[in-house]
């Protein structure tokens, strides 16, 4: 197995892929998901549903609940759209939501830099190693901590 290589979406290819992934799920694609869904594309780092409110306040001109923002957080996990990290309690988007990949996250305690990276063989062990103990690990999530190539220089 090992890495994998794909196209990663960016701008509206990432909305349009993110829609289409939404959509391949059952669900609708609404106005308050896709503005949800651009606030967070908008961020450089993983943001909170604090930070997207916030943002998608801004965009609307009227307030919008962290409560409604962390419903449509959970839906697009579940169906491939975001990437929780567990540890900042924040989002990254999918740059490829149709692709089904376990998570392994590089996240710099200096910057809080946040680079998602895909290795199927890292994940295959993990979750290998979980169903030996007789657990049946469902969503695996993996967070090396340090620094960035930028940090590490500095």
């Amino acid at each position: 197995m090992g890495v994998h290589h794909h196209a990663h979406h960016a701008g509206q290819d990432l909305v349009a892929a993110a829609r289409h992934a939404l959509e391949r799920a059952g669900e609708q694609w609404t106005g308050m998901r896709q503005s949800v869904f651009e606030a967070l594309t908008g961020f450089d780092r993983p943001a909170s549903a604090y930070d997207i409110a916030e943002e998608v306040s801004k965009r609307q001109g009227r307030r919008v609940a962290a409560n409604s923002v962390y419903r449509i957080l959970d839906l697009f996990v579940g169906a491939n759209l975001v990437r929780r990290v567990e540890s900042a309690n924040a989002y990254v988007a999918n740059e490829h939501p149709d692709c089904l990949h376990d998570c392994i996250f590089l996240v710099c305690d200096s910057c809080g830099q946040t680079t998602h990276i895909d290795d199927d063989s890292i994940a295959s062990n993990v979750r290998g190693a979980a169903a030996k103990t007789g657990f049946a690990p469902e969503r695996p999530v993996i967070e090396v901590h340090g620094r960035c190539s930028d940090c590490a220089e500095g």
